[in-house]
């Protein structure tokens, strides 16, 4: 039988629309971008068109994009670069408690060079309060990052609102900076950064059907970053290192492709996704939706099916041919519970039990059909042989136990913490 991947936060397969328009930069059309011959004008050609359609898609200036190899470096360019650029403005930040290990782990590093993090606690429903945001700001923030979109549960962040909030106290370009990571928001939400009003945005190629190990940073023009890599005057000299062409091609492609089919895939997803929650939380019971049920990606299902472990139900349903996870891809070799799902408040249990269905372009009814199928079997097997018992209402551990695990240090202050 075919195999059914339900797995398209961690990675998607690559559009044949994509593979097309990079083939021939993987063979014919080598030459080095920053060669003065035919070769290298043809491959600088080709990243400047590239940088042209990203910039369309984001309604900005085509000197405000950037080109890194993925979401991680992207965060850590932002984060970083833009923290030692305005380190003599202040050095406090301020980030959520459900961000990518991407930002949390940077923010960690950044610990170490002596800048104040505060981590704003999000509500039961996996979205930010942009008065919590406002609460935690003091004239010495620097820099606030919020996601546009969990990469989790998929709670959708009120990031044009916190963006509004932030300018009463700096504008455009003007400290405190506003990041967000839009890695899972790019193919499926609106990523025009004029009318969401930040100063630096994050996307990569992985989520989007396009080449893994390719994105870009948006940078307003004005944004001061400081580097991270020295070597070259590729990107402005803000990112050296000669440039992957048939990533940063197939990239743009596939940005493209997903803005342009964006509102029709994203009405299908959202039915599809509506009808297997409603399943899932009927059909089997003591089975917990986490996230906002409306206010989440079209794509993504992720629930807490109590009494049994996440990574044993998703060996099971691998054994039926169905692909699946926990969570981040990031942390699928950690035995950690998700942070994310601690953050909403839930109990080890709750996060232990997760499990994440990200639905994809191929994804069908048929194929949610055979989930629901198979899946109340593997959950009465696991049930069978599992010691655990789970209070359904039962609430977690406060947010600096919760983090302790990540090596943060955090106390409590008005509904946000220090790391």
């Amino acid at each position: 039988m075919k195999r059914i991947y339900l797995d398209h936060a961690a990675g998607t397969p690559l559009d044949p629309r994509v593979k097309e328009i990079m083939e021939p930069y993987l063979i014919e059309e080598f030459g080095n971008p920053g060669g003065l011959y035919r070769e290298g004008r043809r491959a600088k050609d080709a990243i400047e068109n590239a940088r042209e359609t990203v910039a369309g898609v984001l309604n900005c200036s085509t000197n405000e994009i950037v080109f890194t190899s993925g979401g991680t470096e992207g965060d850590v360019m932002a984060l970083v670069g833009t923290a030692r650029a305005y380190a003599e403005k202040g050095k406090h930040i301020i980030s959520t408690t459900i961000e990518h290990h991407a930002v949390l782990s940077t923010l960690m590093a950044l610990q170490k060079e002596g800048f104040e993090i505060t981590l704003v606690e999000v509500e039961p429903n996996g979205i930010v309060d942009p008065k919590k945001i406002e609460a935690a700001m003091r004239p010495d923030t620097i820099l606030v990052s919020v996601m546009y979109a969990n990469n989790e549960i998929g709670t959708i962040q009120p990031i044009a609102e916190i963006a509004k909030m932030i300018r009463k106290y700096g504008s455009l370009t003007s400290v405190p900076i506003f990041h967000t990571d839009a890695c899972q928001a790019a193919g499926y939400l609106d990523l025009d950064v004029s009318r969401l009003n930040v100063d630096l945005m994050t996307i990569n190629g992985t989520k989007i059907y396009g080449p893994k190990g390719s994105g870009a940073l948006f940078v307003r023009k004005g944004v001061r970053i400081k580097p991270i890599f020295f070597g070259g005057a590729q990107e402005a000299r803000r990112r050296p290192g000669t440039e992957n062409v048939p990533a940063i091609v197939g990239f743009a492609e596939a940005l493209k492709i997903v803005s342009e089919e964006r509102e029709k895939e994203s009405a299908r997803l959202r039915e599809l996704r509506d009808y297997f929650i409603e399943r899932l939380t009927k059909e089997i019971p003591r089975t917990i939706l986490n996230g906002d049920a409306r206010e989440r990606l079209p794509n993504n299902v992720n629930v807490s099916i109590l009494d049994i472990e996440g990574e044993a139900t998703i060996l099971y349903l691998d054994s039926h041919e169905i692909a699946c996870s926990t969570g981040s891809a990031c942390t699928s070799e950690s035995l950690d519970p998700s942070h994310v799902i601690l953050a909403l408040g839930k109990p080890y249990e709750h996060a232990h039990a997760s499990i994440r269905f990200s639905l994809g372009r191929e994804t069908s009814k048929l194929d949610v059909d055979y989930v629901m199928e198979k899946l109340p079997e593997v959950v009465k097997i696991l049930r069978k042989i599992s010691p655990i018992t789970v209070d359904e209402n039962a609430t977690g551990m406060s947010h600096p136990e919760a983090f302790a695990g990540e090596g943060m240090r955090a106390k409590a202050k008005s509904k946000s913490y220090k790391i």
